[in-house]
């Protein structure tokens, strides 16, 4: 035995726990700081993880998780199976696809555009404006796009009365269900989404900005050459996150915007897993939908962050 090393000793352990103590007790404010985040994650999240037990049970509420049947991957097999599963997941396949492609950039485009804004009050105007519809609610959102879109509402008002066109039936028309919804995400959350780019943007070093002039490139090539290379891993860990949610389409706004004429292209995961666990009591089958679109999106997420250190990227993990 190494005669430099020590022994534990119950003293020693005595003096580890004091010392531990003493630190949680010296920075106890930031503990409690942190406390509401840790329960809210703990009560909302990784507990009712637990109730993913039923996916793969017969589940009762009458006879409980104890006592209901176990069937294995049942309801996981019936998922490739069940047409409707199909139907539901290549539209919300879709509706994912279509705001990554559209929604995902605007955000960007934002922020690039309001970099080149040099009055800072007309620049510090347009983000208060812009950032307004985030706090607004899903029900408000869609019910201002309602007032704004039904038969009697403003847009078909000036159709029939300025240009003498007949009323477009924007809720209840299914081909325009999709670029409805990719608009209300726009226009809610790509204010919102510039504040990490315009973040990304003031960590460039403006001597490379200097350099260019030096050089004669102009606005455009300074973009090209310099802005979104600066920004380019910030936009990679931002798209990396939004894989891991291309299943989740958002429950209450495709709620929301719901109806009879446009359910067979509106209906997604979010939405199908409702009306399959609460309205017809499938509980185990809802469950196994929902943990399948969480492992699906974890998948993405690793997936995506491995080809983006393959390319040189840091990647979120």
């Amino acid at each position: 035995m190494n005669p430099r090393t020590p022994l534990s000793s119950p003293r020693a352990s005595v003096t580890r726990r004091l010392r531990i103590r003493h630190l949680f007790w010296r920075k106890r404010y930031a503990y409690l700081l942190v406390l509401p985040g840790l329960l809210y994650f703990l009560v909302y999240r990784y507990v009712p993880m637990l109730g993913s037990i039923i996916a793969f049970q017969d589940y009762s509420p009458f006879l409980g998780i104890s006592k209901s049947d176990w069937v294995g991957l049942k309801h996981f097999i019936t998922i490739f199976e069940d047409q409707e599963v199909v139907r539901v997941l290549w539209n919300t396949l879709v509706l994912s696809f279509l705001q990554i492609v559209f929604a995902f950039p605007a955000p960007i485009l934002l922020a690039l555009m309001l970099n080149e804004v040099r009055s800072k009050i007309f620049k510090s105007f347009i983000q208060s404006v812009i950032y307004l519809p985030h706090f607004l609610s899903w029900v408000i959102v869609v019910g201002i796009f309602t007032i704004f879109l039904r038969g009697d509402g403003l847009i078909n008002t000036l159709l029939q009365v300025e240009f003498e066109q007949g009323g477009i039936n924007f809720l209840t028309t299914p081909d325009l269900f999709r670029p409805l919804v990719v608009l209300q995400v726009i226009w809610k959350e790509a204010g919102w989404g510039t504040i990490i780019f315009l973040a990304a943007l003031s960590g460039i070093n403006p001597s490379l900005y200097e350099a260019a002039v030096m050089d004669g490139a102009n606005r455009w090539r300074q973009l090209w050459h310099i802005t979104l290379p600066g920004i380019r891993s910030t936009i990679i860990i931002m798209l990396i996150l939004r894989l891991g949610h291309v299943l989740d389409s958002g429950f209450e706004q495709i709620f929301l915007m719901l109806n009879s004429f446009n359910m067979d292209v509106g209906n997604v995961l979010d939405t199908f897993v409702f009306f399959k666990g609460i309205d017809q009591a499938d509980y185990s089958f809802a469950t196994a939908v929902g943990l399948f679109k969480g492992l699906i999106g974890l998948l993405l997420v690793m997936i995506a962050n491995r080809l983006a250190k393959r390319y040189g990227e840091e990647g979120v993990y």
